[in-house]
């Protein structure tokens, strides 16, 4: 009885997390699912972090719902005279811009959540809001690199959602991190290939 009790309590959380699981393995094998599971789970999650008062993590998920109808079209139409997109490395000078633009985001996000909402987190959730707005682009551009940065995002992640109570968000982003290292090894062959 208690079991369907947590059930009825977690339901968004579960739909979340296991739209997640469906989301992270088709972008692992760049399956054109990626973004319509990316979406429906963006939509779950804005309700579960209104809820845990993870304010900026809420408004990412927003983010996500654009940056899945732009990654969908990107992975089709994005590459060279509107051919679909091959995975990349990112460039120094890429680099260089997604650092200051994650630095301006970061300080920009934590004013924010320290001004305006009662948020228990700020800095962190500033931060992985930040990293996570800089590698979801990076995804939605195919750039090998987006793997490493979801590595150190989603460990940061695990922490804060097991803070905040949230553990089957901490186990859907502990698969997350374990996945991340999958995905880059995935993506680095089919570079290899490609420049090969």
């Amino acid at each position: 009885m208690e079991g369907l009790k947590w059930l009825q309590e977690n339901a968004i959380e579960l739909c979340g997390t296991l739209t997640g699981f469906a989301y992270l393995i088709c972008s692992i094998r760049q399956h054109k699912l990626t973004w319509p599971f990316g979406l429906l789970n963006a939509l779950f999650y804005v309700a579960v972090f209104f809820t845990s008062r993870i304010y900026a993590d809420m408004s990412l998920q927003i983010y996500y719902v654009g940056i899945s109808l732009y990654g969908w079209w990107s992975w089709y139409h994005g590459g060279s005279s509107g051919s679909p997109l091959v995975v990349t490395q990112t460039s120094k000078t890429l680099w260089l811009k997604l650092v200051l633009v994650n630095g301006m985001l970061f300080l920009g996000i934590v004013w924010i959540l320290h001004r305006f909402t009662d948020s228990q987190v700020p800095f962190w959730d500033g931060l992985t809001t930040s990293m996570s707005i800089v590698a979801t682009w990076m995804l939605a551009r195919k750039k090998l690199e987006h793997w490493l940065v979801w590595i150190i995002t989603d460990a940061l992640l695990i922490a804060l959602f097991l803070f905040k109570g949230l553990y089957l968000t901490s186990l859907l982003y502990l698969v997350y991190t374990l996945m991340a290292f999958l995905g880059y090894r995935e993506w680095k062959k089919e570079l290899t290939l490609t420049v090969a």
